[in-house]
């Protein structure tokens, strides 16, 4: 269970990691990408933050999560720059992707009917053998 300084130090990063990113994005022209901050949640020694980015389109997720890696000690260097009055140490950010909005558009359609996976078996996705 998070405590109330791991929500507080979660919801100042996830702000500035949206608005840090937003204005990446921006200032390097892309245009048609939406990239949304949905979840930070900080371990309990605030060593660690794990960031959940929800991208639209979906399929340009990966794409957005490898460029995001690739910069990101400027991303922390800029969050760092913004929350030092606020942190006496900057977590380390690790970058996920939030597919949860794709799970939840797949179980619409199938209940919807328009992807039936009883009618289309290849719709499910295979199960993992341990």
């Amino acid at each position: 269970m998070e405590t109330n300084r791991q929500k507080k130090i979660a919801g100042v990063l996830q702000r500035d990691i949206a608005d840090v990113i937003q204005h990446a994005l921006r200032e390097a022209g892309v245009n048609g990408i939406l990239v949304s901050i949905t979840k930070v949640s900080v371990t309990t020694d605030l060593s660690l933050a794990k960031v959940y980015m929800s991208v639209f389109p979906h399929k340009e997720g990966e794409a957005v999560l490898e460029e995001v890696n690739a910069v990101k000690s400027q991303i922390k260097h800029q969050i760092a720059q913004r929350t030092k009055h606020q942190l006496r140490r900057m977590p380390d950010l690790s970058y996920f992707i939030d597919d949860s909005l794709e799970y939840i558009e797949k179980i619409d359609r199938a209940v919807k009917g328009i992807d039936n996976p009883l009618e289309n078996p290849d719709l499910l996705e295979r199960r993992k053998k341990k």
